[in-house]
């Protein structure tokens, strides 16, 4: 598989990680991402990690022309839910070559969970910081803001 397609047993995945948000039991880093969708405008919702780099919260799109993706550069804006918590935030990309090789330097070590996923999507070999910031550029990153307060 190359760096272009995602794994077959995504979508399964998918379905079941929002399911067990749904019913209130967090999945390690996972969250639920949940943006309008830049045709229908109907809540489309995918399953990120969100990362902490130097106080400020990103999430990486393994695949930038992914849906998801490309509905939050059309929305601007979403609701970030982790089990019953929901917060809605503003999503700006990061344009800045030297932001995104930090953010991806440090996901390894923020969501070693998701490594797996951008092995075998082909983006790294290993989980090493290098290679992750290597990655940068194949990748999008966007930043997580505050927007209109939290929601329990």
């Amino acid at each position: 598989m190359g760096a272009s397609q995602l794994p077959s047993w995504l979508p399964v995945a998918n379905r079941l990680v929002k399911a067990l948000q749904r019913a209130g039991l967090p999945l390690g880093t996972i969250h639920v991402l949940t943006v309008p969708g830049r045709v229908s405008g109907r809540p489309r919702a995918t399953p990120v990690s969100p990362l902490v780099v130097n106080g400020r919260r990103y999430v990486v799109a393994g695949l930038p022309r992914s849906d998801w993706a490309s509905n939050v550069r059309a929305a601007g804006r979403g609701e970030l839910a982790r089990g019953r918590r929901r917060e809605d935030v503003a999503l700006t990309e990061v344009a800045d070559p030297d932001l995104r090789r930090a953010v991806m330097r440090a996901f390894p070590t923020e969501v070693p969970g998701g490594v797996d996923f951008f092995v075998r999507l082909g983006l790294v070999e290993r989980g090493t910081p290098e290679q992750f910031a290597a990655a940068a550029d194949q990748v999008a990153v966007f930043e997580i803001r505050p927007h209109a307060g939290v929601r329990t």
